[in-house]
C-alpha cells in the first residue's frame, strides 16, 4: 500500500481528503503545518506528499525547497494543492520542486488520477540515450560518465524528452507533460528551459537535443 502525507491547515479539508484517499486504497498520514510536514517526511519519507501552499508559518513552497535541499526526503514526489491558480503561483510551485500542481476546488477522481500519474513517473527505471543516463530514483544525471547538475524543472524536462526519445514532441505536449498545464497558450517557457538544458547536457558532440521548426523538439541518440 502506497503511503501519502497530506498537509493542510484546515482540519475539515485535511480529514475529508485523508478519508477519501484511504477509501481509494492509500495509507494516509496528515499534518497541519509546514514544520510538521518537514519533520515527518524527513523521518519517514512517504511515497508522495500532498502539500497545501497557504500554510501558517512555513508555506508549502518553502517546505518543498527545504525537502529538495538534501537528505533522504529530497526525492519524495510533491503534489501541490492550492486555491492560488495564477500562472505565477503554479510556476513558483513547480520551480520549487513540485511534481504537479492541482488547484482547489478539484474533483476527487482527477486528483487520484494525478496522484497515480506522479507515483508512476517516480517509479520509472533508469533512462539511457547514447551516453546520457538519467536515474529517476536517485535523480542523478550523467553524460559520458560525468555528472550533470540540473534544477528540478530541468530534470523533469530531460526525463520527459528521454522517455520520448526519437519522437518529436510539440511545445504543447511538453507543457502538459512537464508543467502539467498549458500556461494559457504561452509556450515561451519551453524555449527558455530547453536553452538551459542544452547548455548543461549538450556540451559535447553529438548534440542530442534537436529542434524541429514548426513541430517541436526531439532527443535523439547518436546514429550507429
Amino acid at each position: 500500500m502506497q503511503r501519502l502525507v497530506v498537509v493542510d491547515d484546515e482540519a475539515t479539508v485535511r480529514e475529508l481528503l485523508s478519508e477519501a484517499l484511504r477509501f481509494a486504497g492509500f495509507d494516509v498520514t496528515s499534518v497541519a503545518t509546514g514544520a510538521a510536514a518537514v519533520a515527518l517526511v524527513e523521518r519517514e519519507p512517504p511515497d508522495l506528499l500532498l502539500l497545501d501552499v497557504m500554510l501558517p508559518g512555513m508555506d508549502g513552497f518553502e517546505v518543498a525547497r527545504r525537502l529538495r535541499a538534501g537528505g533522504s526526503a529530497r526525492r519524495v514526489p510533491i503534489l501541490f494543492l492550492s486555491a492560488k491558480d495564477a500562472p505565477d503561483d503554479k510556476i513558483a510551485g513547480l520551480t520549487a520542486g513540485g511534481d504537479d500542481y492541482v488547484t482547489k476546488p478539484f474533483h476527487l477522481r482527477e486528483l487520484i488520477a494525478r496522484i497515480k500519474a506522479v507515483l508512476r513517473r517516480a517509479g520509472d527505471g533508469a533512462l539511457v540515450v547514447g551516453d546520457l543516463t538519467l536515474d529517476p530514483d536517485s535523480q542523478d544525471v550523467s553524460r559520458g560518465g560525468r555528472p550533470v547538475r540540473l534544477s528540478p524543472t530541468e530534470f523533469r524536462l530531460l526525463r520527459f524528452l528521454m522517455a520520448n526519445a526519437g519522437q518529436v514532441v510539440s511545445k504543447a505536449e511538453i507543457l502538459a507533460g512537464v508543467w502539467r498545464y498549458d500556461f494559457a497558450g504561452d509556450t515561451s517557457i519551453v524555449d527558455t528551459y530547453m536553452s538551459y538544458l542544452r547548455r548543461k547536457v549538450d556540451t559535447a558532440e553529438p548534440k542530442l537535443i534537436q529542434t524541429r521548426r514548426g513541430a517541436g523538439y526531439v532527443l535523439r541518440g547518436p546514429r550507429p
